[in-house]
């Protein structure tokens, strides 16, 4: 991929600086940024392949691009800044924005590097992924030229076909069980129960034999536990598949590639409102307070007002993010929490309260350190902040082909957004045996929290299961309040009841 000149000129480079300066002003800690220019075209050419110029060939950027390019001629849409979790980070802009656009992306983009740097999620990625995504393309190029790349570009359908089974806190904990502990633990010797010292004629009350005959079953079942593989239920399918499927080796890189991406990008879809939010945040803060002109005031209202919309029947991350951000500055500055305050139930007090203590910058910045969007909207949203943004909770309804407003309710609100963050809104996915029937096939567990499969989804999975391990797949399920099994083995599935043997 090449790029004509990206370097900023001498008036972006010297804004640039100036932004840098309030942003470190402010107390923002960033990795280096290099800000490139972009036309359109090379804009969503980099979207298109996640932001890296280096990725290894695929259909789905190309069909990433068209749809960029095609909304972007349509007037549809505009990609106005990206930056990239690397150190040193990397950010483009777009050639044809104006100066005081310029000026809010690159306050915008520090705002995101700081998150990149600071916030906990973020900890276990990669900071040199430019370079590990060379790597990636090099290694699947050296695949394609050995075994085609029809045979490659198979292989890897299958692999992002399965890119969301990984644990979403995986990168925390050792996500696949080490076989070695398994395969010793085959070898154990039989433990017994050790009996408690005492002479021969004391023995039997000492030791009783059901004392005992009970303790022995505990360490027969415990033994027998410890011999489950896994021991105990896995969320990253794609980690236990790599790790125990019988593949070749060229199969393994690749979705040993799949994953390592997976896991890169998996901290930007857990923090997609508090990252979006905080960038926001700032770069509002930096604008309107340091670096605006009295010219670009109605510009940059009218950039930001547009980048803060609400659309129907979606989230906007931007505008739920930043209004947070502000709420909780604001609650700490004015002393509107603790318990004093949790306790007060008149609604005007609460509303009026002010007890200066002019903590919430630092907060915010507590925040931002140790959050993820699921425990961020869990701990700070609040009724007062829901009324006054106007939020209600709402569904689709099929009859009418419109969305409709189902509750105003500070519960069902609340429930409903954390819902749809949960695991991304995606079902939780556990292998639970490995060897189900000892016959070496797979076992899954769907853990049913209200919401049923997909079943169109959950065939298509497990056919694509199928293919890597080799063996017949299942996936135990609720469906209308029955446990069901759906299975296949190769040929067809088949749904049966969870008493069913398979």
């Amino acid at each position: 991929m090449g790029f004509h000149d990206t370097q900023l000129s001498s008036e972006l480079e010297a804004i640039r600086q100036e932004i840098e300066t309030h942003a470190k002003a402010y107390g923002l800690d960033f990795f280096p940024v290099i800000f490139e220019m972009l036309d359109w075209k090379e804009m969503n050419m980099l979207a298109a392949y996640g932001g890296f110029p280096n990725r290894y060939p695929h259909w789905r950027f190309g069909m990433e691009f068209e749809r960029l390019s095609k909304s972007y001629s349509y007037g549809l849409s505009k990609i106005y800044e990206m930056v990239i979790n690397n150190d040193p980070s990397y950010a483009y802009l777009l050639n044809c924005n104006r100066t005081v656009d310029q000026k809010m992306v690159m306050a915008h983009v520090y705002g995101h590097v700081d998150f990149f740097k600071n916030n906990a999620y973020f900890s276990h990625t990669s900071r040199k992924m430019m370079d590990e995504m060379a790597n990636h393309k090099a290694r699947v190029k050296r695949h394609i030229n050995k075994y085609g790349y029809e045979t490659v570009e198979k292989f890897l359908d299958i692999c992002l076909s399965l890119e969301n089974l990984v644990d979403h806190h995986g990168s925390f904990i050792k996500r696949v069980p080490d076989r070695s502990e398994v395969v010793n633990g085959e070898d154990e010797e039989e433990v017994q129960v050790q009996k408690l010292k005492s002479k021969p004629y004391m023995d039997r009350y000492i030791n009783p034999k059901k004392f005992l005959d009970d303790q022995q079953k505990k360490l027969d079942d415990e033994k027998k536990r410890k011999k489950n593989f896994p021991e105990s239920p896995v969320q990253d399918v794609l980690g236990f598949l790599l790790e125990n499927a019988p593949l070749e080796n060229w199969e393994r890189d690749l979705l040993d590639i799949v994953m390592d991406e997976a896991y890169y990008f998996l901290p930007q879809g857990q923090t997609k409102i508090m990252n979006e939010g905080w960038a926001s945040f700032w770069h509002s803060k930096i604008m309107t307070q340091k670096a605006m002109e009295a010219t670009e005031i109605i510009d940059f209202a009218d950039h930001h007002a547009g980048t803060m919309a609400q659309q129907t029947g979606k989230l906007n991350p931007y505008k739920l993010g930043i209004e947070l951000f502000r709420d909780i500055e604001d609650r700490w500055n004015r002393g509107k929490f603790g318990k004093e305050y949790e306790e007060c139930d008149d609604y005007l007090v609460k509303k009026n309260w002010n007890r200066p203590t002019n903590q919430g910058l630092e907060k915010t910045f507590e925040v931002r350190r140790v959050h993820d969007d699921v425990t961020f909207i869990d701990t700070f949203l609040t009724e007062e902040f829901c009324r006054e943004q106007k939020f209600f909770a709402y569904m689709f309804e099929k009859n009418t082909g419109h969305f409709i407003i189902t509750s105003r309710e500070f519960k069902a609100i609340k429930q409903q957004l954390l819902a749809s963050l949960t695991n991304w809104g995606q079902p939780f996915i556990y292998v639970t045996d490995a060897n189900f029937g000892n016959r070496g096939e797979l076992y899954l567990a769907h853990r049913h929290e209200g919401m049923d499969l997909k079943m169109d989804w959950a065939e298509s999975t497990l056919k694509n299961l199928f293919l890597i391990w080799r063996r017949p797949v299942s996936i135990e399920t609720v469906l209308d309040g029955k446990r069901k099994v759906l299975h296949f083995d190769g040929q067809q599935c088949k749904l049966s009841d969870f008493t069913t043997q398979i």
